[in-house]
């Protein structure tokens, strides 16, 4: 039986984005810790203090007194307990892309020790843990699972721009892959986690808990989606059928939108390229899938049916959407359903112009070859209210707006009375 004293480990965080940064800043508070990124651009922000995510306030960063950077693997070499917070995407056949988590293992098993922890909280199917991860440890560092080396999964539940429920406030899953080393797990995130643990039964069933929680929500919202799309061939207001049926006390306050980000766009395909590798066909969870990312494309195609409405030439047209992020009040632009706004309005040709103030324009550029403007300056024949930013409220979009131009309130958040149209 392994025993370990926590106040005497040192913790290695690989991966510092949305998921490292604030769980190394928490442990770094009561245990010497290691932040570990391979980007030495994000290395170089953290020292000086400032991070562009804006999850972690500097003087939050700075109370974390034993929290130290780095991206040379010989500074977490001594380190006793791993914890692995790399992005799981997928790719363009949207299917699970490992590539993070199998080299971030590949890096752990070249220095890992005899009694060293490896706990992974990035999202993935269950198994992914066992099955995929610790063959790639054992190879690397010659040891045995379960024997000479442990693991635990405790997945990731940050909320990107949330300054409510925060790192520590929300309840932690873990597990262990003995049950002594789930008690361990376990006893570690509790001395950091307020709102306290969930210790899972095993590996795998934490690995599901994940997986899970941004499925039902996908699902939730393909159902909202879709009864958008109904409603508005039937004519009417989907808000307001939502607010009142609403007034039922176990109806849930659900609201159609674009889907995007770095979960619940991505993690339903973890969990149904698992069920086909086991000879199951998942069609509530695909369905739902299909029904999100049309929504893009059924915004796009509204406001143009409703420029023809109102005699506008649509090629050249100019159209003004309001914010690229994927949610609002973040600079997360990871994923987003506004980019497929975006690029069905480009099938018709049309001037489009984007402005968030919350972005790096070069990283949009990067990752989308979209250019940002600085401000809007003219008027546009049309305007798509995509994500609710704080900066966007009391805006004068009559002021913006062409005659007979058209405004298009995806996030269903402006008075009524100045839209032409809401999801």
């Amino acid at each position: 039986m392994i025993k370990l004293n926590l106040s005497e480990q040192k913790i290695a965080i690989i991966g510092l984005g949305y998921v490292g940064l604030p769980l190394a800043v928490e442990f770094g508070k009561k245990y010497q810790t290691v932040g570990f990124d391979i980007n030495q651009a994000r290395i170089k922000e953290l020292e000086t203090g400032v991070d562009s995510t804006l999850e972690v306030e500097p003087e939050n960063l700075a109370s974390s007194t034993q929290l130290s950077f780095s991206q040379n693997v010989d500074d977490i070499a001594d380190s006793t307990i791993y914890i692995v917070t790399v992005p799981t995407p997928i790719d363009a056949n949207k299917r699970p892309d490992l590539t993070p988590l199998e080299k971030s293992s590949a890096t752990i098993g070249r220095v890992l020790k005899k009694n060293d922890i490896v706990i992974y909280e990035s999202t993935v199917f269950p198994g992914c843990t066992e099955e995929v991860c610790v063959p790639i440890l054992a190879r690397e560092s010659g040891l045995v699972f379960n024997q000479d080396f442990f693991c635990g999964y405790s997945p990731e539940r940050i909320n990107p721009g949330d300054k409510v429920h925060t790192i520590t406030k929300i309840k932690k899953v873990t597990s262990g892959s003995t049950p002594e080393i789930a008690q361990v797990v376990d006893d570690l995130y509790n001395t950091i986690i307020e709102a306290g643990t969930f210790k899972a039964s095993s590996l795998k069933v934490a690995e599901g808990s994940k997986v899970i929680e941004n499925c039902q929500r996908d699902l939730n919202i393909s159902f909202v989606n879709e009864l958008a799309l109904i409603f508005d061939r039937i004519g009417i207001d989907t808000v307001e059928v939502l607010e009142a049926a609403g007034s039922k006390w176990n109806f849930l306050p659900f609201r159609p939108g674009l889907v995007g980000g770095h979960c619940i766009s991505v993690d339903p395909y973890y969990l149904t390229y698992k069920a086909q590798q086991l000879g199951y066909y998942p069609e509530v969870i695909l369905s739902g899938r299909r029904i999100n990312e049309n929504m893009g494309a059924f915004v796009a195609n509204k406001v143009i049916k409703m420029l023809i409405n109102k005699n506008h030439i649509i090629s050249g047209a100019k159209v003004l959407i309001l914010g690229i992020t994927f949610k609002e009040n973040c600079p997360d632009i990871r994923n987003s359903g506004v980019v497929d706004i975006i690029n069905e309005f480009a099938d018709f040709s049309t001037a489009v112009s984007v402005y968030d103030p919350w972005v790096n324009k070069d990283e949009v550029k990067h990752e989308y070859g979209i250019d940002m403007i600085d401000e809007p300056r003219e008027k546009y024949a049309a305007i798509i209210h995509a994500v609710a930013h704080h900066q966007f409220i009391g805006m004068d979009f009559k002021a913006m707006l062409q005659p007979n131009g058209v405004i298009f309130d995806v996030k269903s958040s402006l008075p009524k009375d100045i839209v032409d149209r809401r999801l």
